[in-house]
């Protein structure tokens, strides 16, 4: 008896999952590792020396320019403010005498009751103190200034990192960083692009129009982002060490999704789509030969070797081997030979990112 039930095992066929190599259309489409990078970064810094008397965001959070970030003890610079004023209003004092008695001087100059060299002298005090009265006006100036500084507000409006300090610490412009902003939609994308990559897209007329090139990035985990970006900039030079490219591109980021310093992929698609064959990654064999999948034909395992160009999200993209709509076993392939009778069943759809 098991013999019997092994033999009716084998006639009805190994169970395996297929799924059939589909024709999609398919972007030319170059990919390149990239790094998101926020297109303002701040770093908030002390401009005046005092001890800080509160922090006043919670890190993390997204702020808008001009939100107050720390404040720095004032009556220091309040005082420098009250002397700065003190001196002026004793110099512009010192200038209306100095002004009075170069009049008085002229007067009697000019009745010759006076001299030459106490009018010259009284010219010379006036001067001096408009040049008072100006330095006072500077430093008044300088002193409300430095005032302002003690009230730190955000730049640009954007993502806040960790603060470096906390209440009470003495802090200055010698203190460092104390937190930093980065802007947050739209974010740049930058990434090398070889020389070889470069002359091929010249030559097929991709380069002409940069901003006509449809930029997408996919995460570490295979998903594909949902916003489509454009190039913006390509640089000026070549790298020589590497001899690559510097390209940037724009791509929006709404749901705050992107974060700066992020590596992600990046695939360029130029020009009109292609009808491609592609088959699930998981179908894939690889041996000393070179890769290959096993097909359903007539209730039977069959070989087929592949020549791949690229992927498409989960899928890879078949340059020859298959014509599509072949039944492509992706699960189950393991306990199988040429030749074996094979019972499949559906596979879910592929997904081709897009």
């Amino acid at each position: 008896m098991p013999v019997l039930s092994t033999r009716a095992a084998d006639e009805a066929g190994v169970s395996v999952v297929a799924a059939p190599a589909e024709l999609k259309p398919i972007s030319n489409a170059l990919e390149f590792v990239g790094r998101v990078e926020a297109p303002e970064k701040v770093a908030i810094r002390a401009r005046v020396k005092g001890v800080l008397e509160d922090v006043l965001f919670r890190e993390g959070d997204t702020i808008k320019a001009g939100t107050p970030l720390y404040r720095i003890e004032k009556s220091l610079f309040d005082a420098d403010v009250q002397q700065a004023e003190g001196t002026l209003q004793r110099t512009q004092a010192e200038l209306t005498l100095a002004s009075i008695q170069r009049q008085r001087a002229q007067q009697l100059l000019e009745r010759n009751a006076g001299t030459a060299v106490a009018f010259d002298q009284a010219v010379a005090q006036e001067a001096q103190a408009k040049a008072a009265t100006i330095s006072a006006g500077a430093n008044l100036d300088t002193a409300k200034i430095n005032l302002g500084y003690t009230d730190i507000t955000a730049p640009i409006s954007g993502r806040i990192g960790m603060t470096a300090v906390s209440k009470g610490n003495l802090v200055g412009p010698d203190s460092g960083e104390l937190t930093s902003i980065v802007s947050q939609d739209p974010m740049y994308v930058t990434f090398p692009v070889s020389q070889r990559d470069i002359t091929a897209a010249q030559k097929a007329g991709k380069v002409n129009d940069p901003k006509s090139i449809k930029l997408r990035i996919r995460f570490s985990d295979g998903t594909l982002y949902d916003q489509i970006g454009q190039i913006s900039f390509l640089d000026v030079s070549v790298d020589r060490s590497t001899d690559t490219l510097i390209v940037r591109g724009d791509i929006a980021n709404p749901t705050k999704t992107l974060v700066d310093g992020q590596l992600v992929k990046v695939e360029l698609e130029a020009g009109t789509p292609e009808e491609r064959v592609v088959v699930p990654q998981s179908a894939l064999i690889a041996d000393q030969q070179g890769v290959y999948v096993f097909i359903v034909e007539d209730g039977k395992a069959a070989i087929r070797r592949l020549k791949t160009q690229g992927s498409s999200g989960a899928n890879a993209v078949v340059s020859s081997g298959l014509n599509g709509g072949e039944l492509v076993i992706t699960d189950g392939f393991q306990s199988i030979r040429p030749g074996v009778a094979v019972r499949p069943s559906p596979a879910p759809a592929l997904n081709t990112g897009g």
